[in-house]
């Protein structure tokens, strides 16, 4: 297998891959979402980390942003490298409840970045097959783009397989 380079996904950015060896990385997901988007079939998958439900204005530079907005656009990115829309297949890491004011739940940003993106994805039809959403801790989440395979890691914890890819 050829190596590939981590790709690292700051926040409000999206990246898409087709290279085998290639892994797609974001780290300290809190109330943030982190949105895979594999065709496993083809090898291909992109990531974006999503920081809000919506754009105030509907307009942006950074698309990957808003969940209304980010969802089309790594979509769109997919379909250009040859991506299957029918073949795609969502897992969402992050969304955690990281601003909780006196106790109790706050502007709980994280459940409506889940929400946004899971309406968004709804809508154009791509199923949610995993998700590590919610609780108080930060996550990581790497997806393997060769195999379709996509983990993620708390803070503190264990690495474990959200989305099993497509061994050859």
């Amino acid at each position: 297998m050829p190596l590939g380079a981590e790709i690292m996904v700051r926040m409000g950015e999206l990246a898409v891959s087709k290279a085998a060896g290639d892994v797609l990385v974001t780290i300290g997901l809190g109330s943030c979402i982190g949105l895979a988007l594999v065709d496993r079939r083809r090898s291909l998958a992109g990531l974006a980390h999503v920081m809000l439900p919506s754009a105030s204005d509907g307009k942006t530079s950074s698309p990957a942003k808003f969940a209304d907005q980010a969802v089309p656009a790594l979509t769109d990115r997919l379909r250009k490298l040859g991506a299957a829309p029918s073949q795609l297949e969502a897992v969402l890491v992050g969304g955690a409840q990281m601003f909780a004011l006196n106790g109790g739940s706050g502007l709980d940003i994280g459940g409506r970045n889940e929400r946004a993106v899971r309406d968004a994805l709804a809508t154009i039809g791509i199923p949610v097959r995993a998700a590590e959403t919610g609780g108080s801790s930060g996550r990581t989440i790497r997806v393997h783009v060769n195999t379709g395979t996509v983990l993620a890691k708390a803070a503190g914890g264990r690495e474990v397989e959200l989305l099993a890819g497509i061994r050859a």
